[in-house]
């Protein structure tokens, strides 16, 4: 049996700006390119287009591609948080350790929850997605109708994606350039034939050219109402490049390949969205993409072919196994960074002696994320959507709470440069305040009960604010117990943060 690190309940105080300390993690174990490679692959594009673009065509028609693009501002201005932080504290537990830092310890602590309960909802979904779409790509139809061959076939998935993570990174990383390299080619040649099928005439009938027109939201019929309504969908495709940052502390120069890599990460991001929703709504038009809960594979056959339409599924697949995978990198790191500060029982930051990965953190998400994903379609697949629903609220508040923590850490910059205060302090501000209204109106429209899957009423609204509410009550109460039963973290760094002001 392999031995294993185990960790002080407490870490070291904070050290030095920039210093990487030793968790145990391998150090230079990924490139700067396997690092851009995580942050892309764990936005999981290809199911992200498929699920969100009919609901964003829905909102805004043909102006679709100006929505997407919209929706990057907010993410580019917390990935420059991301960028500016990690310089400076280059920690694995990125927005818990860096929100402590410059907040204080019970606002960090609620910033790491977030990252964890996020990603185990989320894993849910990516399962049965994969489930799916496996049985779709061999044309068993049989089986993908069956609820329980697609959850049996999901918990695979996890299940082998957590062997993969807990074995090592750079196999986790090999992992995803086969996986992204596939879908970021499926995705290219299906938006490449369908506008050259568009300019050569033989389209849907829907079928519009290119114009100019399509990249503007002040074209947009609805207004600020429908642009609204538009950019919340779209803005959550874009959630989960802050893996490429969560593996900081095993990427090649440390303090500034992973903010990096969080920048290029979101910038390939919309030109891949923007490319690919602008080539699907000019071949097939608004009416045939509205509403559709899987605008790309509808497409498949139209644009490629009997022959290729395959393609399309395989894009999907391999996004979904992606992200599930980059998923619980986050997910162990946050957990590992938080038991090494004392946050959380110092069991989770056990390292793998010969992997040296956090195994014990690795192979409990994945656990958890089974037993989530098993009991809630077990229970009611409403719930299981409902749930998915709620995560807008979770991903709001921590990009939200990162961008603002970045702005008041780096509050003095604009006194040294002026590029300090644009990008440390007004863009991270900025995207914090955006956020914080994409969190208030996603409050606000999901206590409808009529905005959920199921369109139940719980407590009088709908099931997946009381879902993503209820985590975050969940998360305070358990914060509050473990404050009372290891106060050195809370006391520790409530005394740096008072010394800091």
């Amino acid at each position: 049996m392999a031995g294993v690190v185990v960790p002080a309940n407490l870490a070291p105080a904070p050290g030095a700006p920039g210093q990487v300390a030793d968790k145990g993690l391998r150090r230079g174990a990924i490139s700067f390119i396997s690092s851009v490679v995580i942050g892309v692959a764990s936005t999981a594009p290809g199911y992200s287009l498929a699920a969100t673009l009919g609901l964003i065509v829905a909102a805004v028609g043909f102006q679709a591609p100006a929505v997407l693009w919209v929706a990057f501002i907010p993410m580019l201005c917390i990935a420059s948080a991301y960028l500016y932080m990690n310089r400076t504290d280059p920690d694995c537990g990125t927005t818990f350790a860096w929100v402590t830092k410059a907040m204080g310890p019970w606002a960090g602590w609620l910033g790491g929850w977030a990252i964890v309960v996020a990603d185990v909802v989320v894993m849910a979904n990516l399962a049965q997605i994969a489930g799916l779409f496996s049985f779709q790509l061999v044309g068993w139809e049989a089986a993908a109708d069956s609820t329980l061959a697609v959850t049996a076939v999901g918990v695979v998935w996890i299940v082998v994606m957590t062997a993969i993570t807990t074995i090592g990174i750079e196999l986790s990383a090999r992992t995803q350039r086969y996986l992204l390299s596939a879908e970021v080619l499926t995705l290219t040649l299906f938006a490449v034939v369908a506008l050259v099928r568009v300019y050569s005439g033989d389209a849907l009938a829907g079928a519009e050219h290119v114009q100019l027109s399509c990249f503007s939201p002040f074209a947009i019929d609805g207004g600020t109402a429908a642009l609204s309504t538009g950019v919340l969908v779209a803005v959550f495709i874009y959630w989960g490049w802050d893996s490429a940052v969560s593996v900081n502390e095993e990427t090649e120069d440390p303090t500034e390949s992973p903010g990096r890599s969080a920048i290029v990460s979101t910038i390939l991001l919309v030109g891949i969205y923007v490319l690919v929703a602008t080539a699907a709504v000019a071949f097939a038009g608004t009416d045939a993409l509205a509403g559709k809960d899987d605008a790309l594979s509808i497409l498949g056959t139209d644009v490629l072919g009997n022959t290729f339409d395959s393609l399309l599924i395989i894009a999907v697949l391999t996004s979904a196994a992606a992200s599930t995978q980059t998923t619980i990198l986050p997910t162990a790191r946050t957990t590992l960074s938080m038991s090494r500060a004392g946050a959380l029982p110092a069991g989770l930051g056990v390292v793998h002696a010969r992997y040296m990965t956090p195994h014990v953190a690795t192979i409990l998400f994945g656990a958890l994320s089974v037993l989530w994903y098993v009991g809630l379609t077990i229970v009611s697949e409403n719930i299981l959507f409902d749930s998915i629903a709620a995560l807008g609220l979770l991903i709001a508040f921590y990009y939200g709470l990162t961008g603002f923590a970045c702005a008041l850490y780096y509050r003095r910059e604009g006194r040294r440069s002026l590029k300090g205060l644009l990008f440390a302090v007004v863009a991270p501000a900025l995207g914090g305040v955006i956020l914080t209204w994409v969190l208030v109106k996603s409050i606000i429209d999901l206590s409808d009960p009529a905005n959920s899957d199921s369109g139940d009423s719980w407590l009088g609204v709908g099931p997946p604010l009381v879902i993503g509410v209820g985590f975050m009550v969940l998360g305070a109460v358990l914060m509050v117990v473990w404050s009372r039963r290891e106060r050195a973290f809370f006391e520790r760094h409530a005394e740096v943060f008072a010394s800091a002001e």
